[in-house]
């Protein structure tokens, strides 16, 4: 085995091309070191070590444990990053100049156009991001399609829209039956986006979008599990087997799959065998 990379972990960097290309980062801490190209690396041996070595994401100190995506309690508590309205979007309220934890970062990411969208992972499912984000929001959830359903000025909007439709649509991924690809082949996001504004209360019908396209993605897999088997670093501190595919953020391995982006700030080597 030969070290191909070597630091702690942040999400996989993504690429939209005929097959979603995939780079994984490594940083010393909080400063950035490289990015590994991974799409080469499939179908071959590889291994992931973890040097028992957590760094917090926001301030780069260790810690024992990794709370959201590699922060320490205290930034977790604190930080932008974990605020409320990160995973409730309707929750934002710096349109009205109150922020929930940090106005300069609030406004910068929050007070900015914003998507509601429709993708298919495992099933349709309804999603608030910004605009600025798309394919990579996708790509991320490991949706094989996307369609975008309402552009709004700031996030508290698209929250609000995703809101309304989370009645008739998931908001959440089963994340097992999309490693697994298993979606229902049949459906139409066009036709499912016309139902859904149908459905839209007629105050958020400015916000409509006119762009009915509909985003195919595919990605770099071999062969998807039949059954998938979650790895955790904590757990178990090597992860050795070939590489089988990269969907989401997830690693397929023959051996089950791993998470990436919700082991940032681990400390690991990346190893080829040659």
């Amino acid at each position: 085995m030969s070290v191909i990379g070597s630091g702690n972990l942040r999400k996989m960097r993504s690429e939209l091309h005929d097959e979603v290309q995939y780079f994984m980062p490594f940083y010393d801490g909080l400063i950035w070191k490289e990015n590994v190209h991974m799409n080469p690396l499939i179908g071959k041996e590889i291994s992931l070590d973890f040097e028992q070595q957590i760094n917090c994401v926001v301030s780069g100190k260790s810690i024992k444990k990794a709370y959201g995506e590699g922060m320490s309690y205290e930034e977790f508590m604190k930080s932008p990053l974990a605020s409320p309205s990160i995973i409730r979007p309707e929750l934002s309220r710096i349109h009205e100049g109150i922020a929930l934890r940090d106005e300069a970062w609030e406004r910068e990411h929050h007070l900015q156009p914003h998507f509601t969208y429709l993708s298919l992972t495992s099933t349709v499912k309804v999603g608030v991001t910004r605009s600025t984000q798309i394919p990579t929001r996708w790509i991320d959830q490991g949706a094989v399609q996307g369609i975008i359903l309402a552009e709004t000025p700031y996030r508290q909007l698209a929250g609000l829209i995703e809101v309304e439709l989370k009645a008739y649509v998931s908001d959440k991924t089963n994340w097992r039956n999309m490693l697994k690809n298993e979606y229902d082949k049949s459906l139409s996001l066009l036709e499912k986006k016309d139902e859904m504004l149908d459905l839209l209360p007629e105050a958020f019908h400015e916000f409509i979008s006119d762009d009915d396209s509909v985003l195919e993605i595919r990605y770099p897999v071999l062969e998807y599990p039949n059954k998938v088997s979650s790895i955790k670093l904590d757990k178990q501190q090597r992860i050795t087997g070939q590489l089988r595919g990269i969907k989401g953020q997830y690693l397929i391995f023959d051996s089950g799959v791993i998470n990436i982006r919700s082991h940032a700030g681990y400390k690991v080597n990346l190893s080829l065998s040659e």
